[in-house]
Protein backbone atom coordinates (compact mmCIF):
# COMPACT_ATOMS: atom_id res chain seq x y z
CA UNK A 1 0.00 0.00 0.00
CA UNK A 2 1.16 3.47 -1.15
CA UNK A 3 2.20 5.87 1.77
CA UNK A 4 1.38 2.85 4.68
CA UNK A 5 4.07 4.23 7.28
CA UNK A 6 2.04 7.90 7.22
CA UNK A 7 -1.37 5.89 7.70
CA UNK A 8 0.22 3.56 10.35
CA UNK A 9 1.57 6.98 12.05
CA UNK A 10 -1.42 9.19 11.88
CA UNK A 11 -3.74 5.83 13.35
CA UNK A 12 -0.82 5.49 16.20
CA UNK A 13 -0.87 9.31 17.15
CA UNK A 14 -4.78 8.68 17.29
CA UNK A 15 -4.21 5.68 19.29
CA UNK A 16 -2.36 7.79 21.81
CA UNK A 17 -4.49 11.34 22.18
CA UNK A 18 -7.56 9.31 22.73
CA UNK A 19 -5.68 7.08 25.52
CA UNK A 20 -3.63 9.66 26.98
CA UNK A 21 -5.42 13.07 26.33
CA UNK A 22 -9.31 12.15 25.41
CA UNK A 23 -8.51 15.15 23.49
CA UNK A 24 -6.82 16.42 20.52
CA UNK A 25 -6.79 19.04 17.47
CA UNK A 26 -8.07 18.13 13.72
CA UNK A 27 -6.66 20.12 10.87
CA UNK A 28 -7.02 19.23 7.30
CA UNK A 29 -9.92 18.17 7.27
CA UNK A 30 -11.36 19.98 4.48
CA UNK A 31 -13.83 22.50 6.28
CA UNK A 32 -12.83 25.86 5.42
CA UNK A 33 -11.51 28.17 8.18
CA UNK A 34 -13.99 30.94 6.51
CA UNK A 35 -16.82 28.53 7.21
CA UNK A 36 -16.39 27.69 10.74
CA UNK A 37 -16.22 31.55 11.00
CA UNK A 38 -19.07 32.17 9.01
CA UNK A 39 -21.25 29.87 11.41
CA UNK A 40 -19.51 31.27 14.13
CA UNK A 41 -20.49 34.93 13.26
CA UNK A 42 -24.19 34.08 12.22
CA UNK A 43 -24.49 32.27 15.66
CA UNK A 44 -22.98 35.68 17.18
CA UNK A 45 -25.69 37.55 15.15
CA UNK A 46 -28.82 35.69 16.41
CA UNK A 47 -27.83 35.73 20.07
CA UNK A 48 -27.49 39.41 19.69
CA UNK A 49 -31.28 39.64 18.17
CA UNK A 50 -33.70 41.02 21.02
CA UNK A 51 -34.96 38.32 23.79
CA UNK A 52 -38.28 38.06 22.54
CA UNK A 53 -37.28 37.06 18.83
CA UNK A 54 -35.02 34.79 20.60
CA UNK A 55 -37.81 33.24 21.95
CA UNK A 56 -39.62 32.65 18.81
CA UNK A 57 -37.91 29.20 18.86
CA UNK A 58 -37.68 28.59 22.21
CA UNK A 59 -36.42 25.18 23.61
CA UNK A 60 -40.45 23.20 25.15
CA UNK A 61 -41.51 19.41 24.88
CA UNK A 62 -43.38 19.95 22.24
CA UNK A 63 -40.17 21.20 19.70
CA UNK A 64 -38.59 17.57 20.68
CA UNK A 65 -36.23 19.95 22.79
CA UNK A 66 -35.32 22.09 20.20
CA UNK A 67 -34.57 25.21 20.11
CA UNK A 68 -33.25 28.40 21.80
CA UNK A 69 -32.40 28.00 25.94
CA UNK A 70 -31.82 31.13 27.81
CA UNK A 71 -29.13 31.74 30.06
CA UNK A 72 -29.19 29.73 33.39
CA UNK A 73 -31.56 27.11 31.71
CA UNK A 74 -28.59 24.69 31.37
CA UNK A 75 -27.91 23.00 34.29
CA UNK A 76 -24.53 20.96 34.93
CA UNK A 77 -24.13 18.96 38.39
CA UNK A 78 -27.41 21.40 40.33
CA UNK A 79 -25.43 24.63 39.07
CA UNK A 80 -26.86 26.41 36.23
CA UNK A 81 -24.29 27.34 33.39
CA UNK A 82 -23.80 30.77 32.24
CA UNK A 83 -24.53 30.76 28.36
CA UNK A 84 -27.35 30.87 26.35
CA UNK A 85 -27.64 28.30 23.19
CA UNK A 86 -29.84 26.94 20.45
CA UNK A 87 -30.14 23.11 20.57
CA UNK A 88 -30.20 20.86 16.89
CA UNK A 89 -30.99 17.07 16.72
CA UNK A 90 -31.15 14.70 14.08
CA UNK A 91 -34.49 15.14 12.69
CA UNK A 92 -36.65 12.32 14.03
CA UNK A 93 -40.04 11.31 12.03
CA UNK A 94 -43.06 10.04 14.54
CA UNK A 95 -42.93 6.18 15.29
CA UNK A 96 -39.63 5.71 13.69
CA UNK A 97 -38.38 4.01 17.10
CA UNK A 98 -42.02 3.59 18.74
CA UNK A 99 -41.97 4.88 22.09
CA UNK A 100 -37.68 5.18 22.49
CA UNK A 101 -37.68 8.50 21.04
CA UNK A 102 -41.19 9.57 21.21
CA UNK A 103 -40.18 13.07 23.64
CA UNK A 104 -37.25 13.70 20.57
CA UNK A 105 -39.43 13.41 17.47
CA UNK A 106 -39.70 16.32 15.54
CA UNK A 107 -37.49 18.66 13.27
CA UNK A 108 -35.77 21.78 14.13
CA UNK A 109 -36.48 25.22 14.84
CA UNK A 110 -34.47 27.51 12.74
CA UNK A 111 -34.82 31.17 12.93
CA UNK A 112 -35.81 33.75 10.41
CA UNK A 113 -32.78 35.89 11.20
CA UNK A 114 -30.26 35.88 10.29
CA UNK A 115 -31.87 34.81 6.96
CA UNK A 116 -29.15 32.22 5.72
CA UNK A 117 -28.85 30.60 9.48
CA UNK A 118 -30.27 27.16 8.13
CA UNK A 119 -28.95 26.75 4.92
CA UNK A 120 -25.19 27.25 5.92
CA UNK A 121 -26.09 25.69 9.65
CA UNK A 122 -27.33 22.53 7.61
CA UNK A 123 -24.35 22.80 4.94
CA UNK A 124 -21.94 22.64 8.11
CA UNK A 125 -23.94 19.81 9.94
CA UNK A 126 -23.25 17.31 6.78
CA UNK A 127 -19.38 18.32 6.74
CA UNK A 128 -19.44 18.01 10.38
CA UNK A 129 -20.88 14.34 10.09
CA UNK A 130 -18.56 13.36 7.94
CA UNK A 131 -15.58 14.28 9.34
CA UNK A 132 -16.55 12.35 12.74
CA UNK A 133 -17.14 9.61 10.81
CA UNK A 134 -13.84 9.51 8.79
CA UNK A 135 -12.30 10.07 12.45
CA UNK A 136 -13.99 7.12 13.98
CA UNK A 137 -12.87 5.09 11.05
CA UNK A 138 -9.63 5.88 12.24
CA UNK A 139 -10.65 5.08 15.74
CA UNK A 140 -11.46 1.70 14.67
CA UNK A 141 -8.66 0.48 12.60
CA UNK A 142 -6.45 2.01 16.23
CA UNK A 143 -8.50 -0.50 18.50
CA UNK A 144 -7.19 -3.52 15.85
CA UNK A 145 -11.15 -3.67 13.76
CA UNK A 146 -11.90 -3.30 10.52
CA UNK A 147 -12.16 0.42 9.03
CA UNK A 148 -15.79 0.14 9.36
CA UNK A 149 -16.33 -1.24 12.53
CA UNK A 150 -18.11 1.53 14.10
CA UNK A 151 -20.46 1.20 11.28
CA UNK A 152 -23.66 -0.36 10.34
CA UNK A 153 -26.02 -0.96 13.47
CA UNK A 154 -23.25 0.92 15.53
CA UNK A 155 -23.29 3.56 13.98
CA UNK A 156 -24.36 3.75 10.45
CA UNK A 157 -27.00 6.55 10.66
CA UNK A 158 -25.66 8.26 13.59
CA UNK A 159 -27.45 10.63 15.97
CA UNK A 160 -25.77 14.09 15.90
CA UNK A 161 -26.50 17.29 18.17
CA UNK A 162 -25.21 20.77 17.31
CA UNK A 163 -25.09 23.08 19.80
CA UNK A 164 -24.80 27.10 18.71
CA UNK A 165 -23.39 28.44 22.74
CA UNK A 166 -22.87 32.04 23.31
CA UNK A 167 -21.33 32.68 26.83
CA UNK A 168 -22.25 36.65 27.35
CA UNK A 169 -20.57 38.96 29.91
CA UNK A 170 -23.61 41.56 30.97
CA UNK A 171 -25.23 39.32 33.14
CA UNK A 172 -26.32 40.95 36.46
CA UNK A 173 -23.94 40.51 39.38
CA UNK A 174 -26.58 38.56 41.30
CA UNK A 175 -26.77 36.22 39.23
CA UNK A 176 -23.03 36.32 37.29
CA UNK A 177 -20.97 33.30 38.14
CA UNK A 178 -17.39 32.25 36.07
CA UNK A 179 -18.88 28.68 35.11
CA UNK A 180 -19.75 29.08 31.91
CA UNK A 181 -19.97 25.18 31.79
CA UNK A 182 -19.76 23.06 34.76
CA UNK A 183 -17.01 20.46 34.51
CA UNK A 184 -18.30 17.31 33.10
CA UNK A 185 -17.70 14.74 30.14
CA UNK A 186 -19.59 14.10 27.04
CA UNK A 187 -21.88 11.44 26.24
CA UNK A 188 -21.42 10.27 23.16
CA UNK A 189 -18.73 8.97 20.94
CA UNK A 190 -16.64 12.10 19.69
CA UNK A 191 -17.14 16.30 19.87
CA UNK A 192 -16.30 18.80 17.42
CA UNK A 193 -15.43 22.09 18.51
CA UNK A 194 -15.47 25.08 16.37
CA UNK A 195 -14.26 27.81 19.27
CA UNK A 196 -14.02 31.85 19.02
CA UNK A 197 -10.21 31.83 18.18
CA UNK A 198 -9.19 35.06 20.28
CA UNK A 199 -10.82 33.83 24.27
CA UNK A 200 -8.73 30.96 26.18
CA UNK A 201 -12.15 29.93 27.96
CA UNK A 202 -12.33 25.84 27.11
CA UNK A 203 -10.03 23.98 29.96
CA UNK A 204 -9.66 20.29 30.01
CA UNK A 205 -8.65 18.06 32.79
CA UNK A 206 -4.99 16.63 32.29
CA UNK A 207 -4.32 13.44 34.31
CA UNK A 208 -2.73 15.17 37.11
CA UNK A 209 -5.99 16.98 37.60
CA UNK A 210 -4.49 20.20 36.21
CA UNK A 211 -7.07 22.17 34.41
CA UNK A 212 -5.00 23.12 30.76
CA UNK A 213 -6.24 25.17 28.43
CA UNK A 214 -7.75 23.73 25.14
CA UNK A 215 -5.85 26.77 23.01
CA UNK A 216 -8.29 28.12 19.82
CA UNK A 217 -5.68 27.62 17.11
CA UNK A 218 -7.35 29.04 13.93
CA UNK A 219 -8.83 26.73 11.50
CA UNK A 220 -8.95 23.50 14.03
CA UNK A 221 -11.41 21.73 15.51
CA UNK A 222 -11.29 20.58 19.26
CA UNK A 223 -12.40 17.10 19.46
CA UNK A 224 -12.68 15.10 22.40
CA UNK A 225 -13.81 11.49 22.96
CA UNK A 226 -17.21 10.61 24.89
CA UNK A 227 -18.64 7.48 27.19
CA UNK A 228 -20.19 5.43 24.49
CA UNK A 229 -16.45 5.18 22.93
CA UNK A 230 -15.53 4.24 26.48
CA UNK A 231 -17.87 1.71 26.76
CA UNK A 232 -17.57 0.59 23.05
CA UNK A 233 -13.57 0.47 23.39
CA UNK A 234 -13.92 -1.77 26.86
CA UNK A 235 -12.27 1.35 29.21
CA UNK A 236 -9.24 1.34 26.49
CA UNK A 237 -10.05 5.11 25.65
CA UNK A 238 -11.18 7.50 28.67
CA UNK A 239 -13.51 10.49 28.45
CA UNK A 240 -11.63 13.60 29.99
CA UNK A 241 -13.41 15.99 32.41
CA UNK A 242 -13.34 19.66 31.00
CA UNK A 243 -15.31 22.99 31.56
CA UNK A 244 -15.61 26.98 30.88
CA UNK A 245 -14.86 29.16 32.29
CA UNK A 246 -15.73 32.76 31.56
CA UNK A 247 -13.12 35.20 32.22
CA UNK A 248 -13.42 37.26 29.19
CA UNK A 249 -14.64 40.83 28.82
CA UNK A 250 -15.93 40.05 25.43
CA UNK A 251 -18.70 37.79 24.47
CA UNK A 252 -17.54 34.03 23.31
CA UNK A 253 -19.30 31.75 20.84
CA UNK A 254 -18.76 28.25 20.59
CA UNK A 255 -20.38 25.56 18.24
CA UNK A 256 -20.44 22.53 19.83
CA UNK A 257 -20.89 19.08 16.88
CA UNK A 258 -21.51 15.80 19.16
CA UNK A 259 -21.89 12.58 17.19
CA UNK A 260 -23.22 9.76 18.58
CA UNK A 261 -24.74 6.08 17.65
CA UNK A 262 -27.60 5.20 16.00
CA UNK A 263 -30.34 6.22 18.38
CA UNK A 264 -31.54 2.56 18.87
CA UNK A 265 -27.84 0.93 19.26
CA UNK A 266 -26.87 -0.89 21.76
CA UNK A 267 -23.74 0.42 23.98
CA UNK A 268 -21.60 -2.19 24.94
CA UNK A 269 -18.31 -3.39 24.30
CA UNK A 270 -17.46 -4.37 20.27
CA UNK A 271 -16.76 -7.58 19.93
CA UNK A 272 -13.20 -7.24 18.02
CA UNK A 273 -11.82 -6.34 21.09
CA UNK A 274 -9.51 -8.44 23.25
CA UNK A 275 -10.37 -9.15 26.82
CA UNK A 276 -10.89 -6.49 30.00
CA UNK A 277 -7.03 -6.37 31.10
CA UNK A 278 -5.76 -5.58 27.42
CA UNK A 279 -4.31 -2.29 26.62
CA UNK A 280 -2.89 -1.34 23.16
CA UNK A 281 0.70 -0.05 23.39
CA UNK A 282 1.12 0.13 19.67
CA UNK A 283 -0.52 -0.14 15.94
CA UNK A 284 0.98 -2.75 14.24
CA UNK A 285 0.94 -3.00 10.48
CA UNK A 286 -0.07 -6.51 10.46
CA UNK A 287 -3.28 -5.27 12.09
CA UNK A 288 -4.20 -2.47 10.20
CA UNK A 289 -3.09 -4.20 6.88
CA UNK A 290 -5.57 -6.64 7.49
CA UNK A 291 -8.45 -4.62 8.55
CA UNK A 292 -8.48 -2.48 5.58
CA UNK A 293 -9.13 -5.29 3.03
CA UNK A 294 -9.57 -3.30 0.01
CA UNK A 295 -10.47 0.41 0.81
CA UNK A 296 -7.80 2.73 1.15
CA UNK A 297 -8.23 5.38 3.71
CA UNK A 298 -6.48 7.71 2.47
CA UNK A 299 -9.39 10.15 3.75
CA UNK A 300 -7.72 9.64 7.57
CA UNK A 301 -4.43 11.10 6.52
CA UNK A 302 -3.43 14.35 7.68
CA UNK A 303 -6.36 14.53 9.96
CA UNK A 304 -5.61 13.91 13.10
CA UNK A 305 -3.42 16.12 15.54
CA UNK A 306 -1.95 14.63 18.73
CA UNK A 307 -1.35 17.16 21.60
CA UNK A 308 1.14 17.91 24.41
CA UNK A 309 1.25 20.68 27.09
CA UNK A 310 2.56 24.12 26.34
CA UNK A 311 2.08 27.52 28.23
CA UNK A 312 -0.67 29.93 27.67
CA UNK A 313 -1.43 33.27 29.20
CA UNK A 314 0.61 31.54 32.81
CA UNK A 315 -1.63 28.26 32.70
CA UNK A 316 -0.54 24.96 30.70
CA UNK A 317 -3.11 24.57 27.06
CA UNK A 318 -2.84 22.01 24.56
CA UNK A 319 -0.40 22.15 21.62
CA UNK A 320 -0.84 21.05 18.03
CA UNK A 321 2.16 18.53 17.09
CA UNK A 322 1.87 18.90 12.85
CA UNK A 323 2.17 15.48 11.05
Amino acid sequence: MANDADLLEVVRLLDNACKEAGFFYVKGHGITESLMKEVRDVTRKFFQLPYEEKLKIKMTPQSGYRGYQRIGENVTKGKPDMHEAIDCYTPIRPGKYGDLAKPMEGSNLWPENPTNFEELLENYINLCRDLSRKIMRGIALALGGAIDAFEGETAGDAFWVLRLIGYPVDIPEEQRTDTGCGAHTDYGLLTLVNQDDDICALEVQNRSGEWIYATPIPGTFVCNIGDMLKVWSNGIYQPTLHRVVNNSPRYRVSVAFFYESNFDAAIEPVQFLPGENWRCREVRKGCVWGALGKESPDELRHVISWVQPCGCGGKNALKLLYL
